[in-house]
């Protein structure tokens, strides 16, 4: 064989070596540490949902989302007065954290009222300890919870029944938030308590 070709085919090979390995151990998850984890696609991504909130807990101190958001949680934004579905979710997550218990994992619930008017911090407080004794019950003034309900681009519309007994139409999410990487990922309705246990534990795992 000619020699002089021996040099040219020996670097030749070390290309196709080095090509063929970046291809096979390049991130092909764009560097998101969780993709294995969600279940969902959002629009301008996980970053564009949650953010900095100030609201106003059971004992009546204002608190913000640093102070309440110090371990993966599990948030939700509803009323007391709500009179189906919000109990259902608000259980479901409770359900959720206590698969999760058993499996050593420590999630805290909250619970975010959007009916500031009849939502007083005791009611929210008597509520948010009902549905579970770690369950962490926030209101706020009508400005405040506006604010947290747009970072988390919730939507909710008190009806107008010209009465004390009105409704409140409103997103029926739940959020996934971990203290270092704020929302990472949503839950809907049909989410199962060992679903949901599931996917958090994904996160819990991998952040």
């Amino acid at each position: 064989m000619n020699t002089r070709l021996l040099a040219p085919l020996a670097l030749l090979g070390v290309a196709v070596f080095v090509g063929v390995f970046w291809f096979v151990s390049r991130d092909t998850t764009g560097g998101d540490q969780f993709a294995q984890c969600r279940a969902s696609q959002i629009a301008g991504g996980a970053g564009a949902i949650g953010g900095p909130f100030e609201l106003v807990n059971a004992q009546g101190d204002t608190v913000t989302d640093s102070d309440v958001i110090t371990e993966p949680s599990i948030v939700y934004f509803g009323y007391t007065f709500c009179p189906d579905v919000c109990p259902l979710d608000v259980a479901r997550n409770a359900a959720a954290v206590d698969v999760l218990a058993e499996r050593n994992m420590s999630v805290t619930p909250v619970f975010i009222s959007i009916d500031p008017v009849r939502d007083t911090p005791e009611v929210v407080g008597d509520y948010a300890a009902n549905m579970h004794e770690r369950m962490i019950g926030l209101t706020g003034s009508p400005e405040q919870v506006k604010a947290a309900s747009q970072a988390y681009r919730t939507y909710y519309k008190a009806q107008d029944s010209g009465d004390d007994f009105y409704l409140v139409d409103h997103s029926t999410f739940s959020y996934l938030v971990l203290p270092e990487h704020g929302f990472v990922e949503f839950f809907r309705r049909e989410t199962t308590p060992q679903q949901m246990a599931d996917t958090v534990a994904c996160f819990v795992s991998n952040a």
